[in-house]
């Protein structure tokens, strides 16, 4: 090399590697960075009410290990993977003795500390743009990870994309055409196939990282490599198993769901037009925006298809609930982060363009934060239940889940009925008020209607409860228990307490 060149590579290098002595502070800045992110995300699970779906996974975890089954005594359409960390997280907390919810809050960082540094992993010694960034990455990944999902932190959506990280850091790789160990790949084969295990919807997002990594690589081996058909086994090992041991879930809950809980949908417009699908939108062409002067590379092809991926999960779904669009948020930000953190420095006004992008970035965040904050206050209900006595015996008439979870954990009381909510009388209400059935569609609602209304009786009868919620807020509950003989019989010991929000509060009379 001649000695003018020479000069300035070693001019430049000086010019762009930190110092020795800057070295040490920036580690430190990043720990505590690192440290401030964990604090936070730490005191939100105090301060943001537990979420109701995971409230009641952790119900029906405690029945399952008191000798209930599942799918019989217990009503529950989602697959058994849903409640598999739920599970785990009763099963600690009992041999400890500490609650259930703060032991599966601390799984749910272990498991996303442990995907987090899988992935780094898998990826620190690939030749990507981020790398010099690594750091400031992974603090926006954690903020991705455990602030962003505000009330729905420990949702399958985000226990999903925890678990899919690893998978997504070979996918990159496979992008790259960069060789894989036969660790990585066993680890990311598992990795696809406990996201995929969680819901079938979300094999979208598995196979649109597949394909984008194929068409990335141009090789088309990459749609056929270890990994995939690792994932590909043990879903067909998982099928088989819930086949054995959990039946009913084939013989009973899949009719349910077919019949009844497709057909509680929002219109597709409301779905686009959708705070999710704006923020989602709005990040990917951010990316697009940054990234005009040059191709993307692996890291955004990947992270992009899974959002595109998860973005056909939602609207599959069809519901439009919030954390039905975590992952399709959460996955275009992390590829804005990385836009970011490797944007072109040789690009004319690089510097501005950067301050404008990361305002973009945090202003979405601060907005997708918002989002999956929605909860429903329940405290007036919760203050009314306290006074009438400790560990009370809770029964609801509401298709309202909301309103019982997780108070009644709060309460540290007992849920008298075998399902969540009485969702199949709401469903069919709700969509008969939309929509003309034929006589056989309309006499087989009509039978799981009467199923779930059975079971509501016997519960009543197995275990009276000592607080009796009916909402006549979010339908008509009140007047439907008074026509059924039935029901009214079993309510006459109960007096009224209070209404609250249109929710009446009844108490069992003393005798």
């Amino acid at each position: 090399m001649p000695e003018k060149d020479l000069r300035m590579t070693i001019d430049v290098g000086l010019r762009l590697a930190p110092s020795e002595a800057a070295l040490p502070q920036a580690r430190s800045a990043l720990w505590f960075a690192a440290a401030a992110v964990f604090a936070v995300a730490l005191a939100m699970r105090w301060l943001i009410p537990f979420n109701v779906d995971v409230s009641w996974w952790l119900i029906v975890g405690e029945r399952v290990l008191d000798g209930q089954r599942l799918y019989v005594d217990i009503l529950e359409t989602n697959p058994p993977m849903a409640g598999a960390v739920y599970f785990l997280g009763v099963v600690l907390a009992r041999a400890i003795d500490v609650r259930p919810e703060v032991v599966t809050d601390g799984l749910v960082f272990f498991l996303m500390a442990g995907s987090l540094g899988v992935t780094w992993r898998m990826l620190r010694d690939s030749p990507l743009r981020g790398r010099s960034a690594a750091g400031p990455l992974a603090i926006w990944a954690m903020l991705l990870l455990g602030i962003l999902p505000m009330y729905d932190f420990g949702q399958r959506e985000h226990l999903a994309l925890i678990a899919m990280l690893p998978a997504l850091g070979v996918f990159i790789r496979r992008g790259n055409r960069e060789p894989v160990s036969a660790v990585a790949m066993l680890i990311a084969g598992v990795s696809a196939a406990i996201t995929m295990s969680f819901k079938p919807y979300f094999a979208f997002a598995v196979g649109s990282c597949i394909v984008a990594a194929a068409v990335h690589a141009r090789q088309w081996r990459v749609l056929l490599v270890p990994e995939n058909w690792i994932a590909a086994a043990l879903i067909v090992i998982y099928g088989v198993c819930v086949y054995v041991f959990c039946p009913e879930y084939f013989s009973a809950i899949y009719p349910l769901v077919r019949d009844v809980y497709l057909l509680l949908t929002a219109p597709f417009l409301a779905l686009f037009v959708s705070a999710a699908t704006t923020l989602c939108i709005a990040s990917v062409l951010a990316v697009l925006v940054l990234q005009r002067r040059r191709q993307l590379d692996s890291v955004l092809v990947v992270l992009l298809a899974a959002a595109f991926g998860f973005v056909v999960a939602f609207f599959v779904q069809r519901k439009g609930w919030g954390y039905h669009a975590y992952p399709m948020v959460a996955l275009p930000l992390m590829a804005l982060g990385y836009a970011i953190a490797t944007m072109d420095r040789e690009a004319p006004r690089w510097r501005q363009w950067r301050v404008v992008a990361s305002i973009v970035a945090a202003v979405i965040f601060v907005n997708g934060c918002l989002w999956f904050n929605a909860s429903v206050d329940v405290r007036d209900i919760e203050k009314v239940i306290a006074r009438l006595g400790p560990h009370p015996k809770i029964l609801m008439l509401s298709g309202a889940a909301t309103i019982g979870h997780p108070m009644v954990r709060t309460l540290q009381g007992t849920w008298v009925s075998r399902q969540e909510a009485l969702l199949i009388r709401e469903i069919v209400r709700r969509a008969r008020l939309d929509n003309t059935f034929d006589a056989a569609t309309s006499a087989r609602l009509d039978t799981y209607v009467a199923r779930e209304r059975a079971g509501l009786v016997e519960d009543f009868r197995k275990q009276p409860p000592d607080v009796v919620l009916i909402d006549n807020d979010n339908s008509d509950w009140g007047a439907w228990a008074q026509a059924d003989p039935e029901l009214n019989a079993l309510l006459k010991p109960y007096v009224l307490a209070q209404t609250v929000h249109g929710i009446d509060i009844l108490r069992r009379a003393a005798p």
